[in-house]
Formats: structure tokens, C-alpha cells, sequence
């Protein structure tokens, strides 16, 4: 191994990503296998979660569990963790990465039923998950749990309330669970900024063009999350807890 291949090592480590089967999840899922890792893909979508496991072993040779569950809905998280103990006997990292910000025509527009499925997805499930986790990953000697937030959780837009206020939660969930958890269990945000995703379909110009004004004067490509998660994943990160790291493009 060189420097950089043993810094950044996963090797039989046991990776949980919620929302792994696409977007930035996949991309993460894939960089985990690639550094060593086991994986576990979880969404509600089970044929997607199996596809890309299957990708996932073919491509690196590594086990990869898929399954189903809504993180949304607090009495499925029990079998999504007793399922992953069942197959690995651990969880070394675990991946909050599922999430969701419909889109309203107003703020008086928005029903209670779309309010309540945001912060379940974006707040609940996580809390939950990472406790469940958390106590376990304390129990075995240490681990890795990783939020992954919005740079809308620090200055939200007027179209995404619900999802910015649930992320922004999320933040302080993790400085929270990074005490409670400390100092074998290290708890860190990932925040990341506009990234083309199969969301970023659903953009209209004005917000495209808005993305002009960052630094580096564009959105991100789905791989260029990987960097940024696997110093959170590994050991590379020993020192790292509590805290915010931005890959948002510079947004202000």
C-alpha cells in the first residue's frame, strides 16, 4: 500500500448507507467497496438497492447487502440494524444519507402530511439510526457516523424550509451524539452544496444559473462527494468529530 491507500484504508470494515442505491449515496457506497469495505445499501426501493449492490460486488469484489426500509418510519430501523448485525457482526460506518425536499407552490401551500414526511426522512429516521448504531458501534470499540446535511440548513431558501430546518437539525444532532457517543465514536456532517443528482432534474433555470455565483461557478458532479466521505469513513479523520465539513462549491 502507499501513503495515500493505507491512509484512506477501509479493509473489512462494515459501511451502512441509507439512500445508497443512487445519487451521492451510490457514489459513496462504490468509493467504500473500492477502499475494502463491506457495504450495506438501504432504501425503499429494493430492486434498486440490489442492483447496485450486485454492481458493487461484481465491481470490487467486496459483500454488499441490500435492503429495504422507509427511514422515515421509526419501528423499520430496528430491522434494517438487526439485519446488518445478522450478515457483518458489526457496523463500523454509518452513512445518513437518505433525504427528500418535494417542492410547494407556497409556504401556506404546504400540508402537514409533506411537512411530517420531511423531518421523518430528514431528522427522525437519523436520530433514531444513529442511536440505535451509535450505542452498538460503543459497545464493539468505536466507529463512524456521518450526517449528511444541506448547505440550505445555513441559509435556506424559501422553497425548501421544511428540508432546511429538518437538516439544520441534523447539525445539532451531530455535535449532540458526538458527545454522547465520544470519545471511541466519532460523529461528523457531511454538508454538502448543489450537486447534479436526479433531483437537480427538477431545477428550473433561475436556480442553475444561481449556482454562477459560487466559486467555483457550478454545481458538483455526484463523484466529487467521495473525497470528502471517505476522510469521514476512515481513520484519516481520527482527529474529527463533532464538526461541519463543506463540500458545497464555496456557497455563501
Amino acid at each position: 500500500m502507499g501513503y495515500a491507500d493505507e491512509l484512506f484504508d477501509l479493509t473489512d470494515r462494515v459501511v451502512l448507507i441509507t439512500g445508497g442505491s443512487r445519487g451521492l449515496g451510490r457514489e459513496m457506497a462504490f468509493a467504500a467497496a473500492h477502499c475494502g469495505a463491506d457495504v450495506i445499501i438501504a432504501s425503499r426501493n429494493l430492486e434498486s438497492c440490489q442492483t447496485t449492490a450486485d454492481e458493487i460486488v461484481e465491481a470490487t469484489g467486496r459483500a454488499a447487502l441490500a435492503h429495504q426500509v422507509h427511514v422515515g418510519r421509526w419501528d423499520e430501523l430496528d430491522g434494517l440494524v438487526d439485519a446488518a448485525y445478522a450478515r457483518f457482526g458489526k457496523v463500523d460506518v454509518l452513512v445518513n444519507n437518505a433525504g427528500m425536499s418535494p417542492l410547494y407552490e407556497s409556504l401556506g401551500s404546504v400540508p402537514e402530511k409533506l411537512f411530517d414526511a420531511v423531518v421523518n426522512l430528514n431528522f427522525k429516521g437519523p436520530f433514531r439510526l444513529s442511536a440505535l448504531v451509535g450505542e452498538r458501534m460503543v459497545a464493539d470499540g468505536g466507529g463512524s457516523i456521518i450526517n449528511i446535511s444541506s448547505s440550505g440548513s445555513l441559509r435556506p431558501d424559501s422553497y425548501m424550509l421544511p428540508y432546511a430546518a429538518a437538516k439544520a437539525g441534523l447539525n445539532t444532532l451531530t455535535e449532540g451524539f458526538a458527545k454522547a457517543f465520544g470519545p471511541t465514536v466519532r460523529v461528523n456532517t457531511l454538508m454538502a452544496g448543489p450537486f447534479l443528482t436526479d433531483i437537480s432534474k427538477a431545477w428550473g433555470e433561475d436556480t442553475s444559473n444561481a449556482f454562477r455565483s459560487l466559486p467555483l461557478q457550478r454545481a458538483g458532479e455526484p463523484r466529487e462527494i467521495v473525497g470528502a466521505a471517505l476522510f469521514l469513513m476512515s481513520d484519516a479523520s481520527s482527529f474529527t468529530t463533532g464538526s461541519i465539513l463543506r463540500a458545497d462549491g464555496g456557497f455563501a
